[in-house]
């Protein structure tokens, strides 16, 4: 996979890349990640890339100008390949893992990272999407294309040590990830649970399931809106909802 990130701070990008699982994936050739800035493209002498909006208003809008020259350098390098471009805008849509699965699958990726006040409207002619990280407002778009990244490459095979990890982690699976336990298998009077140590393969998949779904239940109920639950799983959502209600009842 190749990756472009269109940006006015390339230092800031390649930095957070150097190190750790993305680094390595990097140094082993599974991904490559490259930096446009776009400001080399800019055609005012003093080479700015924003301008004030028209019709008045706050702040500074960036140029489509250097823009859409900075996307179409970053499509030549990689010629044949088909490019998916991604605007970081904080009114695209919501990037979850379900998006992060789909990017996994692209050949070439492009990043347009902004700034200022916003962009002209006509550089969404020349995206494909837009996506965002949260109802919140950051300075740029670098962090919100850094994490969409991070969560893209970790799924390539190869990346990850163990190639179960992905498929188990939150998110993956529509419900959060099971609570997890190493040694010592005491401590401070805690206990690991007694199943996860009876080598049981049958019922420690089951109570990993059952937990995963009464962890989803407590700290993330909006998941299950969506989540197909079996008849199993409705059977032990009645429970968990049981215990609950007496949890608070006793309290």
């Amino acid at each position: 996979m190749n990756i472009d990130i269109v940006t006015l701070f390339p230092e800031m990008v390649t930095a957070g890349f150097q190190t750790s699982i993305i680094g390595r994936a990097i140094d082993s050739g599974v991904v490559a990640i490259d930096t446009v800035n776009f400001r080399d493209f800019s055609t005012n002498k003093h080479h700015h890339v924003d301008d004030y909006p028209y019709g008045g208003g706050a702040g500074m809008l960036l140029k489509v100008e250097p823009l859409v020259a900075a996307i179409t350098a970053a499509k030549e390098k990689q010629s044949g390949k088909r490019s998916r471009v991604i605007l970081m805008d904080p009114s695209g849509k919501k990037f979850d893992q379900q998006t992060a699965v789909e990017f996994s699958q692209e050949e070439h990726l492009i990043f347009i990272c902004g700034h200022y006040e916003g962009y002209d409207e006509r550089i969404k002619d020349y995206t494909d999407d837009s996506y965002s990280i949260g109802d919140f407002v950051l300075t740029g778009g670098e962090l919100p294309a850094m994490v969409m990244i991070d969560a893209s490459v970790r799924l390539l095979p190869g990346v990850l040590g163990n190639e179960d990890s992905a498929i188990e982690e939150s998110h993956s699976s529509g419900l959060l990830e099971y609570p997890q336990y190493t040694r010592p298998p005491e401590f401070d009077g805690k206990k690991v649970p007694e199943v996860l140590l009876s080598g049981h393969h049958g019922r420690i998949k089951e109570w990993r399931h059952y937990q995963a779904l009464r962890k989803t239940y407590r700290e993330r109920p909006d998941l299950l809106e969506t989540y197909d639950m079996s008849p199993e799983e409705t059977k032990w959502l009645v429970e968990i909802k049981n215990e609950q209600t007496k949890k608070v009842k006793k309290d």
